[in-house]
């Protein structure tokens, strides 16, 4: 028994690799018509299939609908039994079955062709059942699977998923789909936080931990506390903002001769700290600008300087804002 197991991942990695590898040289203007019947639909791009080829499909539904293709999956077997109604007749449709004569998919290409809805086959075999209703045929057939026995799918599952990949990524380039496109499809994701959040969604507006310059350090130390935010903001007698108060502010002051809590919180504040006065800035750039300035809060004023939130590093990492 074989047990280099080391041996055997690397095997399969390279009999997949290589299948990938011979589809290249193979390719041919299929794609190129493919892409083109995709383009000039009107409605939605069905993928369907049966046991892995369906679970491939799913995927690529998936891929496709998120990458500017409206795109979903339909068994079958729920065609069959009332939902081959969702397919209109400005949909195109993709069947996988690798041998092409899946009696499941088999039994709804009459009915996808009777609307003359345009299907593309992706299968081994152009003679095969779906091969003959296919209006264009994308060739899956591999040399070998990287299964010992040559029966599991593996080599071909690899290869009609990378073949979905390879179509969706011309489809985004055709339609010049951009980064804030896909972003637009997954707000909740890294991209879109980075560039859909704003200052203003994430910043603190209320109870802040604000004080007048010359109210007394203890006094302000208090604010500090209940603040929670380890900074309290100072304002001068026309309620524009003139400085921030920090925890290591007071840790240093503590460390000076003449420290005591009867002077004013001004005298050991940091002056004329770094704000901006636009909400909408992306909390992704802000996350940046705190990062440069080596600062935990930044504070949001109006153009007159009068505060209107703070923005917290903490909140930047709890939002996944990277």
């Amino acid at each position: 028994m074989n047990n280099d197991y080391i041996a055997i991942a690397c095997k399969t990695l390279e009999i997949e690799a290589q299948t990938l590898r011979d589809a290249m040289k193979s390719i041919g203007d299929e794609v190129r018509r493919t892409v083109e019947i995709i383009l000039a639909c009107r409605g939605k791009l069905i993928i369907t299939g049966v046991g892995k080829s369906g679970l491939i499909g799913a995927k690529m539904a998936a891929t496709f609908a998120s990458t500017g293709t409206p795109s979903f999956f339909l068994h079958p077997t729920e065609a069959l039994h009332g939902d081959l109604g969702m397919i209109g007749k400005e949909d195109v449709v993709i069947a996988i079955s690798y041998s092409g004569e899946s009696p499941e998919l088999s039994s709804i290409l009459p009915h996808i062709k009777r609307f003359g809805i345009p299907l593309i086959g992706m299968t081994r075999n152009s003679l095969s059942t779906l091969g003959r209703y296919s209006d264009e045929m994308i060739n899956i057939n591999v040399a070998v699977e990287a299964c010992p026995l040559n029966i599991a799918p593996t080599s071909s599952t690899t290869l009609t998923l990378a073949m979905g990949d390879a179509l969706a990524v011309c489809l985004m380039e055709a339609r010049g789909f951009k980064k804030e496109d896909f972003a637009s499809f997954h707000p909740g994701g890294a991209l879109g936080k980075k560039l859909f959040v704003k200052v203003s969604d994430l910043m603190r507006t209320e109870n802040l931990p604000i004080v007048r310059e010359n109210t007394p350090l203890k006094e302000a130390i208090l604010v500090l506390s209940e603040g929670r935010l380890g900074t309290v903001m100072l304002t001068d007698d026309k309620g524009k903002l003139s400085g921030l108060l920090s925890d290591g502010d007071i840790r240093r002051a503590l460390l000076g001769k003449d420290f005591s809590l009867e002077t004013s919180a001004f005298e050991y504040a940091t002056k004329n700290p770094m704000v901006i006065n636009d909400g909408s800035m992306l909390a992704s750039d802000a996350l940046v600008l705190i990062e440069n300035k080596k600062i935990q809060l930044l504070v949001v004023t109006d153009s007159g300087g009068i505060i209107q939130g703070a923005l917290h590093l903490h909140t930047l990492v709890e939002a996944g804002i990277s």
